[in-house]
């Protein structure tokens, strides 16, 4: 599992995918659905329109990762995870193909939500990329539109490390003649995009020109407003399509995100006395917009648990957390989870302070201990630390 392991469990091709496709009698064709890649927000992103399409009264499927809590949390219909028992019994009667063609825990997770898709009829599903998007598992479907968040420099070992192969892995999603929204540009990557929807006849729209906005989300965090654009961008092109979305429904899928889809983690609240802020924010792009958004609240003293994963780019995020806060260095329970003495030691040459702790629980509840009523607690550097406190 990527996700835990790291490289070693990174499979750069679509082969496998496609044969348990073509072995499941191709369940990615009996639905309709939506295709989301980018460094940041896809998560978000993906969330907000499937929301949007189960207040227009649509059966949505919603595929994400990774998880937080539950392994179910990746797959859902209309905010409700898939049935333990499905899972069960697909790994069960699959499970002799799985081992003989030796498929990574992604494919057989891409091949369980579209299976379990197609036989709920839903009606559309918004399928989020796991990494990158040309070679992604999830690239099999052929979308009513391909939507595009952003692009930085993450995951560079598989990627690539300049902007414009980053671009151009993301930009894998874009099909022949199918619609692509992006939600932001920059120099490097917009001709990238464009070179790229001209070779396969795609229309492209460009989310970042519409006027501000003034909807509302209740996914907390300034940084959302981009992904708002991207969204009523994305609804725009399937309204022009024929896909019967109202004003209405788009006001109260937005502001009923959370209600109508689960998600967690996105600038959570989790406590108010003393305030405790949760974000699985992660790497340069997403951590500057969570900074920049702690840096709005008001405190006596901020408490920081933080943990990162081995394969993180310590010199380009560590810069971006502020000195006067009192740091709770910890390790994710995960086998590709940075030493806490390591993080600790990396820290202290950025003017980070603080202590080092054997767990994630340790260093929160340390953090709490030491919190006042007016002080903020936030947590974050990492998916799993975050998932590890909720």
């Amino acid at each position: 599992m990527y996700q835990r392991v790291g490289q070693s469990a990174y499979k750069a091709d679509l082969t496998a995918t496609i044969n348990l496709a073509n072995y499941l009698n191709n369940p990615e064709k009996s639905f309709k659905s939506i295709h989301v890649a980018g460094t940041n927000g896809k998560g978000s992103t993906s969330h907000m329109l499937a929301s949007v399409f189960q207040e227009a009264g649509y059966k949505t499927g919603l595929y994400t990762s990774p998880h937080l809590k539950d392994f179910r949390e990746r797959i859902k219909i209309n905010g409700e995870m898939i049935p333990e028992q499905y899972v069960s019994e697909f790994v069960k009667n699959h499970k002799l193909y799985f081992e003989k063609n030796q498929l990574s825990f992604f494919e057989m997770t891409v091949g369980l939500a579209f299976d379990y898709f197609r036989k709920e009829k839903i009606d559309i599903a918004i399928v989020e990329v796991g990494m990158g998007g040309r070679l992604d598992s999830t690239n099999i479907i052929t979308p009513e539109v391909s939507t595009i968040t952003n692009i930085g420099l993450d995951h560079t070992q598989f990627l690539g490390n300049t902007l414009e192969k980053v671009a151009a892995e993301k930009a894998g999603i874009i099909k022949e003649m199918i619609p692509v929204v992006i939600g932001e540009t920059l120099s490097e990557t917009k001709t990238v995009f464009e070179r790229i929807a001209i070779e396969k006849n795609a229309p492209i729209t460009y989310a970042e020109t519409l006027a501000t906005s003034d909807y509302i989300s209740d996914l907390k965090g300034s940084y959302q407003q981009k992904n708002i654009k991207t969204v009523l961008a994305t609804l725009h092109v399937l309204q022009a399509k024929g896909w019967n979305i109202s004003e209405e429904n788009i006001v109260n899928g937005l502001l009923n995100t959370i209600r109508n889809t689960g998600l967690m983690g996105r600038w959570q609240v989790l406590s108010e006395t003393p305030k405790v802020i949760s974000d699985t924010g992660h790497n340069k792009e997403g951590l500057k917009l969570v900074m920049e958004q702690l840096a709005l609240e008001t405190y006596n003293n901020l408490h920081i648990v933080l943990g990162v994963v081995m394969d993180k780019d310590l010199a380009s995020v560590l810069p971006l957390f502020p000195k006067d806060a009192t740091y709770y260095f910890c390790k994710p329970n995960i086998p590709r989870g940075l030493d806490a003495s390591l993080l600790l030691s990396q820290a202290r040459g950025f003017g980070l302070v603080g202590e080092e702790y054997i767990s994630v629980q340790r260093a929160y509840l340390a953090a709490l201990a030491a919190a006042s009523t007016a002080d903020v607690v936030f947590v974050g550097g990492s998916t799993f630390v975050v998932a590890e406190v909720l």
